[in-house]
């Protein structure tokens, strides 16, 4: 398990720095989870494994990403996703960020 704490969490709005695309953060894992395959395919700027990765949904898309942190940063002007799963995760777009959807037992 990596050291490193996540910089980023669910709600925030970031900013690809490769792929210039805008999205948020619904999901962080400690470090790379996915299978080695995936990451040979994939993750073309070859990313570290051990630091946090966080799943995108993606602005203007109907996909998510999976995205190492040394990818990202925050989006200067945060502004609400177009995505079709932000209902799936978040209620509200507020002050910059989205706030999570509460569960219902």
């Amino acid at each position: 398990m990596s050291s490193q704490q996540p910089k980023y969490e669910p709600g925030q709005v970031i900013h690809h720095l490769n792929f210039d695309y805008t999205g948020v953060v619904v999901g962080v894992d400690d470090e790379f989870s996915g299978s080695d395959e995936w990451y040979e395919k994939e993750a073309q700027s070859r990313p570290p494994k051990d630091g946090p990765w966080y799943h995108v949904l993606v602005h203007d898309a109907e996909k998510q990403t999976y995205v190492a942190e040394k990818n990202l940063h925050l989006a200067p002007n945060p502004a609400p996703i177009n995505n079709p799963s932000i209902p799936l995760f978040f209620d509200t777009f507020r002050s910059g960020r989205y706030i999570r959807r509460r569960l219902i037992n």
